[in-house]
Protein backbone atom coordinates (compact mmCIF):
# COMPACT_ATOMS: atom_id res chain seq x y z
CA UNK A 1 0.00 0.00 0.00
CA UNK A 2 2.77 2.42 0.94
CA UNK A 3 4.64 1.52 -2.21
CA UNK A 4 1.64 2.44 -4.37
CA UNK A 5 1.22 5.73 -2.54
CA UNK A 6 4.89 6.60 -3.08
CA UNK A 7 4.61 5.70 -6.76
CA UNK A 8 1.46 7.80 -7.15
CA UNK A 9 3.04 10.82 -5.47
CA UNK A 10 6.19 10.48 -7.56
CA UNK A 11 4.14 10.29 -10.75
CA UNK A 12 2.09 13.32 -9.72
CA UNK A 13 5.22 15.37 -9.12
CA UNK A 14 6.75 14.36 -12.42
CA UNK A 15 3.58 15.07 -14.35
CA UNK A 16 2.72 18.34 -12.60
CA UNK A 17 2.24 21.25 -15.02
CA UNK A 18 5.21 23.53 -15.46
CA UNK A 19 3.25 26.49 -14.15
CA UNK A 20 2.98 24.74 -10.80
CA UNK A 21 6.76 24.48 -10.75
CA UNK A 22 7.30 28.10 -11.77
CA UNK A 23 9.56 30.40 -9.81
CA UNK A 24 10.63 33.98 -9.50
CA UNK A 25 12.86 35.46 -12.16
CA UNK A 26 14.42 38.88 -12.51
CA UNK A 27 15.09 40.73 -15.73
CA UNK A 28 16.52 44.17 -16.47
CA UNK A 29 14.82 46.12 -19.23
CA UNK A 30 16.34 49.05 -21.10
CA UNK A 31 13.34 51.35 -21.53
CA UNK A 32 13.58 53.90 -24.33
CA UNK A 33 11.95 57.33 -24.73
CA UNK A 34 11.75 57.62 -20.94
CA UNK A 35 14.14 60.49 -20.30
CA UNK A 36 11.87 62.98 -18.51
CA UNK A 37 11.17 63.20 -14.79
CA UNK A 38 7.63 61.84 -15.17
CA UNK A 39 8.56 58.86 -17.34
CA UNK A 40 10.13 56.61 -14.68
CA UNK A 41 7.01 56.56 -12.44
CA UNK A 42 4.83 55.81 -15.49
CA UNK A 43 7.10 52.92 -16.50
CA UNK A 44 7.08 51.59 -12.93
CA UNK A 45 3.29 51.70 -12.65
CA UNK A 46 2.87 50.13 -16.09
CA UNK A 47 5.09 47.19 -15.17
CA UNK A 48 3.50 46.74 -11.72
CA UNK A 49 0.12 46.25 -13.41
CA UNK A 50 1.29 43.22 -15.40
CA UNK A 51 -0.14 40.10 -13.69
CA UNK A 52 2.65 38.08 -12.07
CA UNK A 53 5.00 41.02 -11.45
CA UNK A 54 6.27 40.97 -7.86
CA UNK A 55 8.62 43.96 -7.71
CA UNK A 56 9.77 46.81 -9.97
CA UNK A 57 12.69 49.16 -9.44
CA UNK A 58 13.24 51.86 -12.04
CA UNK A 59 16.43 53.89 -12.18
CA UNK A 60 18.11 56.33 -14.51
CA UNK A 61 21.86 55.77 -14.88
CA UNK A 62 22.45 59.44 -15.72
CA UNK A 63 20.30 62.52 -16.27
CA UNK A 64 20.17 62.22 -20.06
CA UNK A 65 19.72 58.46 -20.41
CA UNK A 66 16.64 56.34 -20.81
CA UNK A 67 15.62 54.36 -17.74
CA UNK A 68 16.36 50.82 -16.71
CA UNK A 69 13.79 48.67 -14.94
CA UNK A 70 14.65 45.70 -12.75
CA UNK A 71 11.55 43.52 -12.71
CA UNK A 72 11.00 40.47 -10.52
CA UNK A 73 8.15 38.29 -11.73
CA UNK A 74 6.56 34.86 -11.45
CA UNK A 75 7.58 33.08 -14.65
CA UNK A 76 4.46 30.93 -14.45
CA UNK A 77 2.29 34.03 -14.83
CA UNK A 78 4.26 36.30 -17.15
CA UNK A 79 7.44 36.57 -19.19
CA UNK A 80 9.82 39.21 -20.56
CA UNK A 81 7.83 39.49 -23.82
CA UNK A 82 4.72 40.52 -21.85
CA UNK A 83 6.75 43.11 -19.91
CA UNK A 84 8.14 44.54 -23.16
CA UNK A 85 4.65 44.62 -24.66
CA UNK A 86 3.32 46.54 -21.65
CA UNK A 87 5.98 49.26 -21.77
CA UNK A 88 5.74 49.53 -25.55
CA UNK A 89 1.96 49.93 -25.37
CA UNK A 90 2.49 52.75 -22.86
CA UNK A 91 4.80 54.50 -25.35
CA UNK A 92 8.11 53.29 -23.97
CA UNK A 93 9.63 50.55 -26.13
CA UNK A 94 11.99 48.33 -24.18
CA UNK A 95 14.33 45.41 -24.56
CA UNK A 96 16.01 42.93 -22.26
CA UNK A 97 19.51 44.00 -21.29
CA UNK A 98 22.15 41.32 -21.65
Amino acid sequence: MKQRLVLALTAALLLAPLSAQAGEKTVILAVHHADCILCAPIVKTTLERVPGVKNVKVFQPDDMADVEARVTFDDGSTNPAALIAATTKAGYPSEVQH
